[in-house]
Formats: structure tokens, sequence, C-alpha cells
């Protein structure tokens, strides 16, 4: 993976308003504006063409970027990024300070992993609804993800995973499961195919096992 997408160059926008964002559109320039860690927000300007060259990559949204700007290296996080409707371009990037001594939130992608070889799809017949496609993650940025690895190969037919069943790394938390009771949400369920009956899926899995 390029080191390059995890460094942006940036400069400071004095001009400010929706016709300079659009000026700077207009010039392959993307919009952005930098806040959080008790400072000030700061309006920036970047490269559009090293944007869409970065956002490629799935680590782009969840790793601890470098952005330079005016020869100070500040260390951020994607918060939010706008899109034009049917062009292939970004309109406008929120970034949030990143401060090593500070938890930071932030939506981390789910990777679901032996699908194929779970004995409840590969053999019963079954298959995977997923629920959600990333969780919102609180840690400090040395404990920051990229992905959270959901392990399909002994899930049951008709089981559901919920957040309690995943496995996350050391000093990290998940935001809904720290509010409480009522949080648990289902994360993946394993369903029997339709027209089909769970003994149906079953008694399938018998016959393929015998043979």
């Amino acid at each position: 993976m390029p080191e390059a997408i995890f460094n942006l160059d940036a400069e400071v926008r004095t001009d400010l308003g929706k016709g300079a964002s659009r000026r700077l559109r207009h010039e392959n320039k993307v919009p952005a504006i930098l806040y959080g860690a008790g400072k000030e927000a700061v309006s920036l300007t970047l490269d559009h063409d090293k944007v869409i060259q970065a956002q490629d990559f799935e680590a782009f949204y969840s790793h601890v970027l470098t952005l330079n700007i005016a020869g100070k290296k500040v260390e951020a996080l994607v918060k939010d990024m706008q899109r034009h409707p049917f062009k292939p371009k970004v309109t406008h990037i929120d970034f949030l300070r990143v401060d090593a001594k500070q938890a930071v939130t932030t939506h981390i992608p789910l990777h679901f992993i032996n699908e194929n070889k779970a004995d409840a799809i590969k053999v019963h017949g079954g298959h995977a609804e997923h629920h959600m496609a990333d969780v919102e993650i609180t840690c400090l940025p040395k404990n920051l993800p990229e992905f959270i690895e959901v392990d399909l190969l002994n899930i049951e037919l008709g089981q559901t995973l919920h957040l309690s069943d995943l496995t996350m790394p050391k000093g990290v938390t998940l935001v809904e499961l720290a509010k409480g009771e009522g949080h648990d949400q289902a994360v993946v369920t394993v369903k029997v195919a339709k027209g089909t009956t769970a003994d149906d899926a079953e008694d399938e899995g018998e016959q393929a096992t015998e043979e």
C-alpha cells in the first residue's frame, strides 16, 4: 500500500464561501476543513488528483493521516467526505485533528472472513445477511485498527452474531456497547435459503457429508 496515501500536502485558504469553493474545484482543488483537539478550525485546499488516488484505499478512511500544512505536519482523521452526485469528484473533506493523548471516535470497516468455508453456508446452503458494514469505535490513536474482522467459520445455520461477539483489539471499545443494555446490535445472520426449511438444509448437509 503506497505510503503516499497517508501523507497529503495542504494549503491554508482564506478565500471562503460557495463561490470560492466552486472556483477551487474548477482548478482541480478540493476545499477542506481541519478542526478538533481544542484548536481553531482551519480552511484548507488539497490537490484533487492526490485525494482521488488516496481515497481508493479503504485504509484512507480509518488510518491516521499526515497533513503537510505550511511546513508543519498535522495528524488527522477523515471525518466526512462529500462527493459529486454523479461525477467521480470529491467536493469537500472534513478532517479531525488527532492528539496522541486523547481518544478518538470514528467508524471502522468490518471484514467478514471464512464466509465460504463455514459449514452453515458451504454444506447446509445458508447465506450470510450482513446487517452492518462498519462499526463506531473509540480508542487512542496508537490503537486505531484499519478494520475489524468478523470470523464466520464456526457460525451455525440460523445464528446471528452481535456486537458483543466481535473480538476487539486491545484498547478499542465499541461505542454502541458502551451505551449499555439494549445496544448489542446484530452484525450478521446466516439464514436458510428461500424455499428451504431448516430440516431440508440439515438433510442436504448430511447427504453432502456422507458423499
